[in-house]
């Protein structure tokens, strides 16, 4: 979408009525908005509020320097123009500086006389001067020269994603699609949020059963397994099944898989014992789509049998 920029213009006014009319100019050849206070008077409290939020409302800065520093505010003794750039500063507007060259000042003096130069306060504005051209600076000898620099500095800004700009309500996409998506996506939230509290509940309830886990102990104690020297390292000895169990069931929380190059044990593991352990819902098979391999790992019911064999051993 083609967005419009709104630039804030500063400049003192009676001195360079034809340079903001220039810029202005400029900025609406390249589709922008201009704003400046030229409706204001600046020496009002009230004024100076509305100017911030001007610039506030604004997405680029751009000050045209003549040859007067401006009207002062009493309470700063700073000029508002000045005060309108420190503003911007402060704000981090993307800004830049357009100033008089010399010479061009002095044949403006020469046409236009002392109107055009600053008789009071030369210190300050030679200080205003200083601090604008610590920033992006162009400088000009006539009026063209100020729509050149903004015509060159304009259109990098507005291809910057941090700057929002304004956007025609024609180049909008229609809301009513969007809102019925998004309606759409808030109810299918809202079902899986309720779907996820009901299973949180339920696993919450989920106590481990004495009563099975007694049998299951029994049985496991009862079944008997021959483990290969292979895996024992000290010729085949036969164990029980839970016995074996315990051994082995940290290796089965992160599973124990038929993938060719297993190790002896896993091998073991996987043929001899993960499939009583899964007769009794302490371990599950696994498949993988485009893989030859499975894994046995432990389930819920598994993991809840180890903590009662432990809390069994405590007691």
């Amino acid at each position: 979408m083609k967005k419009k920029l709104q630039v804030f213009v500063s400049s003192t006014f009676k001195d360079l009525k034809e340079e903001r009319q220039a810029a202005v100019s400029a900025i609406l050849m390249l589709g922008h908005i201009p704003a400046g206070m030229e409706l204001f008077t600046a020496n009002d409290k009230s004024q100076w509020e509305t100017i911030e939020r001007w610039i506030d409302e604004s997405d680029v800065y751009i000050l045209i320097l003549g040859g007067r520093y401006g009207s002062i505010d009493e309470a700063t003794g700073k000029s508002y123009t000045e005060k309108e750039f420190d503003y911007a500063v402060k704000k981090k507007k993307p800004l830049f500086s357009i100033d008089i060259n010399e010479k061009a000042l002095k044949d403006k003096i020469k046409i236009l006389g002392a109107d055009v130069i600053e008789l009071e306060h030369q210190k300050e504005l030679k200080a205003f001067r200083i601090k604008v051209h610590k920033k992006i600076i162009s400088f000009y000898d006539d009026v063209k020269d100020i729509q050149l620099a903004i015509m060159k500095s304009l259109p990098p800004i507005e291809s910057r994603t941090d700057i929002s700009g304004w956007v025609s309500g024609a180049e909008l996409p229609k809301a009513e699609p969007l809102i019925t998506k998004i309606t759409s996506l808030i109810a299918e939230n809202d079902k899986l949020r309720k779907e996820n509290s009901k299973l949180l509940a339920l696993q919450g309830k989920q106590t481990i059963d004495k009563s099975e886990y007694d049998d299951i102990f029994r049985n496991l104690s009862k079944i008997k397994i021959k483990v290969p020297d292979a895996v024992t390292k000290k010729g085949e000895i036969e164990s029980t099944l839970l016995d074996i169990f315990n051994f082995v069931w940290s290796a089965l929380i992160e599973g124990v898989t038929n993938q060719r190059g297993a190790s002896e044990e896993d091998t073991f593991i996987f043929y001899n014992v993960c499939p009583h352990l899964q007769v009794y819902g302490l371990a599950i098979n696994e498949k993988f789509q485009k893989v030859a391999w499975t894994r046995y790992t432990l389930t819920n019911k598994g993991q809840q049998f180890v903590t009662y064999i432990n809390d069994k051993e405590l007691k």
